[in-house]
């Protein structure tokens, strides 16, 4: 179960919703296990889960790089699927952010669609505001550092970003800040983009590992030991650098890092 602040364990409103889970191609194809927590932790609310296997990309790398139509097709098809499900629900702010925010401009007279975006929420956004979780259950005794992927921060406001200088609640530092014996250590500058940008990092690669590498030069100052994010693809990114710099860091995304901490108890 996943339990509130109360501990009065399953949120009742959503007990018997039917939840999608969407699983973005970085984490089929480069973390799988990323998708299991994020089911461990949907199955743990008492929604009941369930994988549509009909499910492909969203679409956003198609409208990165101007591929109108082949979006489109994927938007639709997307649509389509999901469209029956009371929540959709993905363990990437990216992916969540081109449905709720751009699909409108991709397919903007398909019918159905905002509802459904209004109803898609990336995981940690999920949990706290239409779970009510507030808090999470189990130990994580580790340094980490999450790194506020920019799509989920300035696109879904999972938090207040530094450039509007915002207060805004840290809906996923609040649940990580929950876990027992965790220490969530801060960067000198703690939102900047880690140079991923999706084709950005193809198309500018020198300047995309530029960013990154100054990214985890603040991380280690920052007496990290756990990089942690909500996009998979921010940490294969950094997870890259790390590894051909030998850097001590390792990565763990949220939903890796919350399940891990339930099991630990």
């Amino acid at each position: 179960m996943v339990f509130n602040s109360s501990g009065d364990g399953i949120v009742s409103s959503v007990a018997q919703a039917r939840v999608a889970l969407f699983v973005p191609c970085y984490v089929d194809l480069l973390r799988p296990e990323v998708g299991l927590a994020a089911l461990a932790l949907l199955e743990r609310s008492g929604a009941r889960v369930e994988y549509p296997r009909a499910q492909t990309c969203c679409g956003q790398p198609m409208a990165n790089m101007g591929l109108s139509s082949d979006a489109a097709r994927l938007a639709r098809r997307f649509v389509e699927i999901f469209a029956s499900y009371d929540y959709v629900v993905a363990p990437s702010g990216s992916c969540v952010a081109m449905v709720r925010r751009h699909y409108r401009d991709v397919i903007p007279d398909e019918p159905g669609l905002e509802a459904l975006a209004a109803r898609t929420f990336e995981l940690c956004e999920f949990l706290t505001d239409v779970l009510g979780v507030d808090a999470m259950p189990g130990r994580f005794p580790h340094r980490v550092l999450l790194h506020p992927s920019c799509h989920g921060l300035r696109e879904l406001r999972l938090a207040g970003a530094s450039e509007r200088n915002e207060t805004a609640r840290d809906k996923v530092r609040g649940l990580l800040a929950s876990l027992a014996e965790i220490e969530l250590v801060r960067p000198t500058r703690a939102d900047e983009c880690c140079g991923f940008g999706g084709t950005f990092s193809l198309d500018e690669e020198p300047v995309a590992a530029m960013m990154g590498r100054d990214r985890l030069d603040d991380f280690e100052r920052a007496g990290a030991e756990i990089v942690t994010a909500t996009d998979t693809s921010c940490l294969a990114h950094l997870e890259g650098l790390i590894r051909r710099d030998r850097r001590p860091l390792r990565v763990m995304h949220v939903a890796e890092i919350l399940a891990a901490a339930a099991d630990a108890g």
